[in-house]
Order: structure tokens, then C-alpha cells, then sequence
């Protein structure tokens, strides 16, 4: 629905320190401009609207619950040194699940030399229950309560056993415990598996894909690389991720030279790969013991945006303008197509069986992946580019047009947002397989950071805009896709 004051409106409008919305009828509907002057992260930027270019904004939801929406997240802060956590702000429903070691005065445990990362390196078990630690982002925030040991440490009923609420429980073990931990046998370093994030990373290659990548993937267990884009795709081995101008070790052309791959996704197993793009096709690769065509998968949607692979292979999903295909990758047949916002359909993501999508008109809707009915929706007020999930399945992050990241759970309600503010082209996220960081580019930028204590591991500016990127299974490689080829970055431990 247009709003019926748009035509009387001044040919232009000049608004200062304003984000990318048009404010209407007394604050009742806002309109979203489609273009706009200086960047919108800068202070002080000027947006000078005409009325054509107000003519053709996109409407926001007609519940106009933006607010309260915004209103119900957390604000997270990403960091760069361990002392510039901040305690959270006092907030009901959240401390009882939150991080401890993010609160001032709560028990410090003594420093690990294999842990170099604090609280941003923990084992695999804490995975499943991933806390993210909260921030306040300005002094404007309600101020934060400072708690002591034994208040944080009780300030979950039943966080630890034969405590009363907010009293500590008592300082050692009763002596039965005591003696069995004694009679358990040390387990060997060698054999201890830690989670470890890096400190940095190392440009050690350039592949000469020679026309833009579009999207691309990397195997930790052969690390080859694929890159792909208009007319063909380019299959890399390590020896080239070592090297700035060495051929590719084979070219996979297509059929059609115009045809174009927008997305791709590896299996688990990082035996197969399935492309889609401008072809009305989606394409199933056998990737072992050489590159061939599986299968060829007639969708009925034009332009594929976007792809995502369940965790067991067993179903990939296909998101065109508007229609979400579900395929069964086993028998190669069409289960399903869903129907789902013709603007709220430019990326897709699952996890378990849910699966989430968003695009334009700035709503993530998430969706029942069994009987395809639409669970909820959520009001993110700015652009969606990108949708990923963390390796548990258990958080779900979403990139914005602003640069700013939102993370929900995916079975409760903690919704929490990273705020940038800074107006981009392209913004892509990935979760290592790892699961103790994860990676934002946005335009030339490449951001690593910690999960979840949000720390930030490295930044890298690279001369082009990145158009997708990808992080290797066994976490030793970081690949970039640009406009005429991929930069490898080697991780460091």
C-alpha cells in the first residue's frame, strides 16, 4: 500500500542524521528509499529523496510492529581485547542463561597455554548450548549490575548442584568425589580435542577465474576449490591455493555459454556438489574420483537465488523469486513447491527442520520444513543478503543491508543484533564447521570473530568488492570470490 501523502510531498527532501527510511502520516507507515546519497554509516549523511524516487518505495508490513520488533532485541558488540567486555544490562529472561565468565567478579579458572583465545575457545559439548555475551552499547542503556561470585554463580536455580539461589555452593567437593576423581586416570594431551579459533590469517594465493565468481566452495578433504560464474566452472587443487597465477586443473564447461551459477553448496560428505543459477536447472556433480554431471534437476523458476543442503544430504532446497522448490537429492524427484513472498525469497538457509528465507522486504519468515507451513516471522527492518546457521543447528545468523548481524535461536526466543550501521553492496556470512567462529565479509571487508564471545580474530581489506566466500571443513583455509578471481587466505593458529 502506497502511501496517500507520497504525492504531496516537496520535490525533494533533505533529512539529516536519518537511517534509509522515510517517515509518513504521523509515524504510522515508513517507506524504505531505493536510492540514496553519501553512506549511511558516516555521520552526518544527507539522503535527498525526489519524488520519483518516493514513488516507488517498497511498503514495510502493514502490522507497522517495526518498533517493538527492534525494541525486542539485544544489542551485542563485537570486540578486539578480552578487557573490553562489558557486563550485560539487567534484563529478566536472560541472565540465567548467559555466559559467566562475561560478568565481572564471576570465578576466573586458570589460564590454559593451549587455550589463546579465553572465552572464545571451549570444547565441543558447550557448542550445543551456545551463550552470547551482551554488551551495552551506550550509556543510554539501563546501567549494568555488577555481581559478585556467588551471585553469579546462582543466578541460575540449579546451575550448581546443592546451592541455594544466590547463595555459592561450597568450596570443595565432599570427599566420596573427591576419591573418585582420583582414581580416574588422566586422559593424554595427544588425546584431548580442543576447539581452537585463529589469530590471523595469511594471503598465500590468487586463482585467475577470469570473470566474476558469483559463488564458490572449498573441500577440506582434498581442498579443491570451485569457483564458479558465467560459462563454466574452474576446479582448483591445493597446489594452486599455494600460488598466484597457476592454471586451474580443469574447466567445467557449460552446455549453454550464457548460462550462469549465482550459488552452489557442497554436500557434507564433500563428495558432490549441486549449482543453480540462470539455467532453469539445477545441476548435481559427482565430485570423486573427477568432476562429472549426476544429475540435472528441471526446476520451474527462472533464476535459483539461492541453495541449502540438510545436514544428512537427504534434501536441498531452492529459492527463486517468490517459490521455494524442496528436492529429495536421493532419488533426484521434486517433493515440493512452496509458494512464499515474492520479496522475502533472495536467500534461504535450514537447520533440522526448519528452514528460514528473506530478501527485499526486510522479513525473515521461518517455515516447517515437513508440512511447509510458515512458523513465524520477524520484522528485521532492513534488507536481508545472507542467512547462515551454526554447526549445531542451533543459532541462526542473519546478514543485513547495514552490515548489521541478527541471531536468533532457533527453538526459543533469544533474539540478539550486532550493530554496524554501515550501508553495503554485498554481505556474506559463514560459520566454521568448528563451530568457535565465524566469518562476515561485507564489500571489501573481511571480518573474523569468535563465538560466542564475539571477539574479533582478524580484519582483512581486500581492493574489490567479495562477492562470496567459504571456509574449508578442516578450518585451514578462508576463500574470497571477487570480480575476476579468489583470494586464499591460510589460517593461523
Amino acid at each position: 500500500m502506497k502511501c496517500e501523502l507520497a504525492a504531496n510531498l516537496l520535490p525533494s527532501l533533505v533529512l539529516m542524521h536519518s537511517p534509509p527510511w522515510c517517515l509518513c502520516a504521523s509515524s504510522l507507515c515508513c517507506y524504505r528509499a531505493l536510492g540514496w546519497t553519501g553512506d549511511p554509516g558516516s555521520a552526518g549523511w544527507i539522503s535527498l529523496w525526489s519524488p520519483e524516487a518516493v514513488a516507488q518505495v517498497l511498503p514495510c508490513p502493514e502490522n507497522m510492529s517495526g518498533e517493538k520488533e527492534e525494541a525486542s532485541f539485544s544489542v551485542l558488540r563485537v570486540y578486539d581485547e578480552p578487557e573490553e567486555m562489558r557486563t550485560m544490562p539487567e534484563s529478566s529472561g536472560i541472565s540465567s542463561w548467559h555466559q559467566l565468565d562475561c560478568l565481572p567478579g564471576a570465578p576466573q579458572l586458570p589460564p590454559d597455554p593451549q587455550r589463546q583465545h579465553g572465552p572464545a575457545s571451549q570444547d565441543g559439548n558447550e557448542m550445543s548450548q551456545m551463550q552470547w555475551c551482551l554488551h551495552a552499547p551506550d550509556p543510554s542503556w539501563p546501567k549494568t549490575t555488577q555481581l559478585e561470585p556467588g551471585e553469579a554463580a546462582g543466578s541460575s536455580p540449579g546451575s550448581l548442584p546443592g546451592s541455594a539461589f544466590g547463595q555459592p555452593c561450597s568450596s570443595s567437593p565432599p570427599s566420596e568425589v573427591q576419591a573418585l576423581l582420583r582414581a580416574i586416570p588422566p586422559v593424554p594431551d595427544e588425546l584431548v580435542v580442543k576447539k581452537q579459533t585463529p589469530s590471523g590469517l595469511w594471503k598465500v594465493g590468487t586463482l585467475r577465474h577470469r570473470k566474476r565468481v558469483h559463488a564458490m566452495a572449498i573441500s577440506g578433504s582434498t581442498h579443491h576449490v570451485y569457483t564458479c560464474g558465467s560459462g563454466y566452472i574452474r576446479v582448483w587443487d591445493e597446489s594452486a591455493l599455494h600460488a598466484w597465477d597457476k592454471p586451474p586443473q580443469a574447466q567445467l564447461d557449460f552446455e549453454d555459454p550464457h548460462n550462469c551459477v549465482l550459488t552452489c553448496k557442497l554436500s557434507p560428505d564433500e563428495r558432490s556438489l549441486i549449482t543453480g543459477g540462470m539455467s532453469q536447472t539445477l545441476t548435481l556433480w559427482d565430485l570423486v574420483p573427477t568432476p562429472r554431471v549426476r544429475a540435472q534437476l528441471a526446476s520451474t523458476g527462472p533464476v535459483c537465488c539461492s541453495l541449502a543442503v540438510s545436514s544428512d544430504a537427504h534434501i536441498c532446497l531452492a529459492c527463486f523469486r517468490g517459490l521455494v522448490e524442496i528436492w529429495d537429492l536421493q532419488n533426484q524427484i521434486l517433493i515440493r513447491k512452496l509458494e512464499v513472498p515474492k520479496y522475502g525469497s533472495r536467500c534461504i538457509d535450514v537447520a533440522g527442520n526448519k528452514f528460514w528465507t528473506g530478501g527485499e522486504d526486510t522479513t525473515l519468515y521461518s517455515w516447517d520444513l515437513r508440512s511447509s507451513e510458515r512458523l513465524q516471522r520477524h520484522d528485521l527492518q532492513h534488507e536481508i543478503l545472507t542467512i547462515t546457521h551454526d554447526p549445531s543447528e542451533e543459532w541462526v545468523l542473519v546478514g543485513l543491508r547495514t552490515s548489521n548481524i541478527v541471531i536468533l535461536h532457533t527453538q526459543r526466543t533469544e533474539k540478539f543484533k550486532i550493530i554496524r550501521q554501515k550501508y553495503v553492496h554485498h554481505h556474506n556470512l559463514k560459520f566454521a564447521s568448528c563451530g568457535s567462529y565465524f566469518v562476515t565479509t561485507q564489500d571489501e571487508s573481511i571480518h573474523g570473530i569468535a563465538a560466542p564471545s564475539l571477539q574479533r580474530l582478524f580484519q582483512v581489506e581486500e581492493p574489490s568488492e567479495i562477492l562470496c566466500c567459504d571456509v574449508s571443513s578442516d578450518n585451514r583455509y578462508l576463500v574470497t570470490g571477487s570480480r575476476n578471481s579468489a583470494t586464499v587466505y591460510q589460517l593461523l593458529y
